[in-house]
């Protein structure tokens, strides 16, 4: 029994090594001082890069402020769509209603690629210019379905008769949402928008496809791995998107921990 026991735990640590060496071999090539290979072991270490990245590339914070207004935004119109359509398929029972459930969750199961496609060929039919907004449409087709199944997995867990109390008492159906329904949901709800944030500022195979000629953070960082101009400073900007997408999933975790998970977090 110890033997399996031990050889689970082998195999468990493992699989977490091989999840996340990659990760510190970014970590430890953003201090190297050779700025042409990725020669192991580092030659030497230095905080040269990060003061390259932080004073001396006014490119990277142009395509990092542009990722951080374009995730707002997305989460912003994910936040309300996705709770209007679980309030919408948890309460009313209409025809078709399987269809929209299974329509709204398609496109985080479909290769972004694929919805990338898609996206282009409506916007070139449409005739929109591909513009700041175009990356945000793109961005909230994904986004919303995060939103949407965390706020429905909380609704089925609210019993209905809180909701027909408090309107037996007098309460509107806005005032039942605000005082009952809201503050029940609400935690899930940052959990999802949270992680719509963070999918949103790392996307970048939808993005390619609906940027036109802007550049946004993953997007710049694909075109430095590509043509390399200074290979660190690469690994210097990896750092701060791990850090700035490890905050929201972090804080989600620690918000539904005693909820049961975070429906829709396998994406």
């Amino acid at each position: 029994m110890r033997s399996s026991h031990a050889f689970v735990a082998a195999a468990a640590w493992a699989g977490i090594a091989f999840l996340h060496l990659p990760l510190v071999l970014i970590f430890v090539y953003a201090f190297t001082t050779d700025d042409k290979t990725y020669a192991f072991p580092p030659p030497g270490f230095t905080l040269h890069w990060f003061d390259v990245a932080l004073n001396e590339r006014p490119d990277i914070w142009r395509a990092m402020w542009l990722s951080v207004r374009i995730a707002l935004a997305a989460t912003a119109i994910s936040l309300v769509l996705g709770t209007l359509s679980a309030l919408a398929l948890q309460r009313a029972k209409f025809f078709g209603r399987d269809t929209i459930s299974l329509l709204l969750v398609l496109p985080i199961a479909l290769p972004g690629i694929v919805t990338g496609m898609a996206l282009r060929s409506g916007l070139d039919i449409v005739g929109l210019d591909f513009s700041f907004w175009t990356i945000v449409i793109g961005h909230v087709t994904f986004c919303i379905v995060v939103v949407h199944n965390n706020a429905l997995a909380r609704l089925r867990r609210l019993s209905p008769s809180l909701v027909e109390a408090a309107m037996d008492l007098g309460a509107s159906p806005a005032q039942a949402f605000r005082y009952v329904t809201l503050p029940n949901v609400a935690t899930a709800l940052a959990a999802g928008a949270l992680l719509a944030f963070a999918l949103s500022f790392d996307e970048v195979v939808v993005t390619t496809f609906t940027a036109g000629q802007q550049t946004t953070l993953p997007i710049w960082m694909f075109s430095e791995l590509v043509r390399p101009r200074q290979r660190p400073v690469t690994n210097v900007v990896a750092v701060l998107v791990m850090a700035m997408t490890f905050v929201p999933i972090l804080l989600t975790y620690w918000m539904t921990r005693n909820s049961g998970g975070v429906a829709g977090a396998g994406k």
